[in-house]
């Protein structure tokens, strides 16, 4: 005997309950295995599109820039001439004897390197520093609200960053020379300015004859000490006369870019803090040394890193302007490692120069970013 419900109150759910006629069947959901599959399905769609987005550029870095890089080290372990191809048998193998010629035996390579390396290391010192403080002024400068024609005065501190080196270069020529202007400005005052380009003198050494320190050209008897593969005395040389007109240039060109890192981290700073600043009174040094500084130590941190990553690198104002000269005082690891490949044809020691000098900075950059860390 069948009975049914009370008018008025829905049948009961179950296996024997029929859907309501009035109303759209409830919908059905999917079992949990094929949404797990679906969701499997898209995810690999998504990762095919990426992958067949971003082959051409990796394509591109594996065949331009991590191909190149693996040869140049099988190269480092070879004496090769540069006349064929490294990668067929025959070659001649000679291990780590271009790395030892380079940076253990007393060989010319090794004295150019250690020359090389003294060079850049006062390159480092002056221009690091230099260049920090005058993008970071400039940066200072153009972020001021009340200069009128703030965008002409970034674009003149920036056009030389990306004005051709070669040009650049060939100017600081003619403006070095020994009748050139940089000479005539200091005859204005007084001072008889040096042939820039052919002063292998270092900056050290005239600054001690000057104070009678010592004789000008000789050497005194504790610095004939060597220190690796070098006279102390000439560790204590300083830039020499040439070197310091291309730290002039190098810094002048590339102050404009490093303005840039500088101003995006000064407007990144929240205008209520300095408000709050001068609420309380803070005078214009203080605000930037206890609130300007401390929220740029990212930015100041970056650009040093960049800076002494390109100090290392140097090469074309020192291929167009001194080549070395005069007396290597101007040869850096950069240069030399392409005078030893293209110009003598050792291109093992020319190699073994490049990875030498990607070592000092690897080093020196995680150094650096080490000191620069912030501190919790």
């Amino acid at each position: 005997m069948t009975t049914s419900n009370a008018p008025g109150v829905p049948a009961r759910a179950g296996a024997g309950a029929a859907p309501d006629p009035g109303g759209p069947p409830p919908p059905a959901a999917p079992p949990l295995r094929a949404r797990r599959r679906r969701g499997r399905g898209a995810a690999a769609q998504e990762n095919r599109a990426g992958l067949l987005f971003s082959a051409p550029a990796v394509t591109g870095l594996l065949v331009f820039l991590i191909a190149p890089i693996l040869m140049s080290l099988w190269v480092s372990f070879l004496d090769w001439d540069g006349q064929s191809n490294p990668l067929t048998p025959g070659q001649e193998f000679v291990g780590t004897d271009n790395y030892r010629r380079l940076l253990v035996e007393d060989t010319l390579l090794h004295r150019d390197f250690m020359l090389s390396v003294r060079n850049t290391l006062y390159y480092v010192l002056i221009n690091v520093p230099l260049v920090t403080a005058l993008s970071f002024g400039l940066a200072l400068v153009v972020n001021q609200r009340l200069l009128k024609g703030r965008t002409f005065f970034r674009t003149v501190f920036y056009f030389p960053s990306v004005t051709s080196s070669v040009a650049v270069s060939i100017t600081f020529l003619f403006l070095f020379q020994g009748a050139g202007a940089v000479n005539a400005l200091l005859a204005l005052a007084g001072v008889d300015g040096p042939n820039w380009f052919t002063d292998s003198r270092g900056v050290l050494h005239v600054l001690f004859a000057a104070l009678g320190l010592v004789e000008e050209g000789t050497t005194p008897g504790w610095a004939a000490v060597p220190v690796g593969g070098l006279p102390l005395w000439e560790w204590l040389a300083g830039p020499s006369v040439a070197l310091c007109a291309v730290i002039a240039l190098t810094t002048w060109q590339s102050s404009g870019i490093y303005m840039l890192f500088f101003l995006a981290g000064l407007q990144n700073i929240p205008v209520s803090v300095e408000e709050a600043a001068v609420v309380d009174g803070a005078s214009a040094w203080r605000r930037f040394r206890h609130v300007t500084l401390p929220l740029m130590r990212r930015s100041v941190t970056l650009v040093m890193t960049l800076a002494l990553i390109a100090t290392w690198q140097v090469f074309d104002q020192i291929y167009i302007m001194s080549q070395g000269a005069p007396a290597k005082t101007t040869i850096t690891p950069a240069y030399l490692s392409y005078v030893r490949s293209f110009g003598d044809g050792q291109f093992g020691a020319g190699a073994a120069v490049a990875f030498a000098l990607f070592g000092i900075i690897v080093v020196l950059t995680a150094l650096q970013r080490w000191i620069g860390r912030e501190k919790k």
